[in-house]
């Protein structure tokens, strides 16, 4: 069942940000590992290249990029911040948190820190959890929250796995969260999770269940593993739903909103789905095929894309929809504006 729950008035997203790393990772290089040809991964995915992290590079130091970014893009300093929140399900490590990290690189000691993990629907539900705790009372003034999804899958995938392989790459967007005005700002979001199929999506092994040894490393048990066709039907079937129980939650006609930016899953799958949700007057957002799948990243990376190509303009309704492990799927609505 999907919880929905409208949003604090007032709150907003008020700046962007991304980082996506250097190193650029043709089809022509995963295909060759994975056993299948660069045509074959365009076709299936959409996908035609994807950026993979430097050897010095973890998800903090690619979150800290894009946190920099999106606070100069706010016009905000690091101690204006109240909260920093850090999606991510490939963190530097089991513990401290991403996000502390994250925090002492900005200089931001104010903030309180913590990373949520909801895999490719973590940055919906990291937006859902920020602008709820910046409705309650603020102490010294600090009246906004950073939300950052970060990823690093190039260390957790098998490159042999023709099913994820080509699909991963690595990246991270932000987004700051303040008072906005005008009947702007985020207007509710929708979460539901379906665990019967957590196990669909995931990686076994290094958690209490299955700590590492030897045996969980030559089984291969800590890479990233996704069962893509059950996957694929999951999305087809459930996406439309959650769209439409959204927008009708809200009071938003669907041929009203103007921007949907979904999780960057797959190319070719967003744009079958896509067609049949009745978003007649949007612009579905699809960078997918520039830097592939980046997991709790893909939605605040492709909406800034869009941020610095002049989208949305002020007054558009903003669909945003994450679909990841759990299974978890996480829908927002805003009207975009400061």
């Amino acid at each position: 069942m999907t919880v929905y729950s409208p949003a604090p008035r007032g709150i907003g997203i008020i700046g962007t940000g991304s980082y996506l790393p250097e190193r650029i990772v043709t089809n022509e290089s995963v295909a060759a590992r994975a056993g299948v040809t660069a045509e074959w991964v365009e076709r299936k995915t959409g996908i035609r290249e994807r950026r993979y992290a430097a050897d010095h590079e973890a998800a903090s130091d690619l979150a800290t990029e894009a946190a920099v970014r999106a606070l100069t893009d706010a016009g905000a300093r690091p101690e204006d911040l109240a909260w920093i929140i850090v999606a991510t399900s490939t963190p530097d490590h089991p513990q401290p948190a991403t996000a502390a990290l994250v925090q002492h690189r900005l200089g931001a000691p104010g903030a309180a820190a913590f990373d949520l993990n909801a895999v490719c629907a973590g940055f919906v539900a990291a937006l859902h959890t920020g602008s709820r705790l910046l409705a309650g009372p603020q102490t010294g003034g600090r009246r906004l929250a950073l939300v950052i999804g970060s990823e690093v899958y190039s260390r957790i995938i098998d490159p042999q796995d023709r099913r994820t392989a080509p699909l991963f790459g690595d990246g991270a967007g932000a987004v700051v969260l303040g008072p906005v005005t005008g009947g702007r700002g985020l207007l509710g979001t929708g979460m539901r999770t379906d665990g019967h199929l957590h196990g669909l999506i995931g990686v076994t092994a290094g958690g209490s269940r299955e700590p590492a040894s030897e045996k969980t490393v030559a089984r291969g048990d800590h890479f990233f593993r996704m069962r893509g066709r059950d996957v694929r039907a999951f999305v087809e079937r459930e996406l439309p739903d959650a769209v439409a129980g959204t927008l009708d939650a809200f009071g938003v006609a669907a041929d009203a909103v103007g921007h949907f930016i979904p999780h960057q899953a797959n190319g070719e799958m967003l744009r079958s789905v896509a067609a049949g949700l009745g978003l007649t007057s949007a612009r579905v957002h699809l960078p997918v095929e520039r830097h592939g799948n980046t997991g709790a990243a893909s939605i605040p990376l492709a909406l800034d894309e869009a941020r610095r190509a002049g989208e949305p303009c002020d007054g558009d309704l903003v669909l945003l929809a994450g679909f990841g492990g759990g299974m978890t799927l996480g829908t927002a609505v805003l009207r975009w504006g400061r």
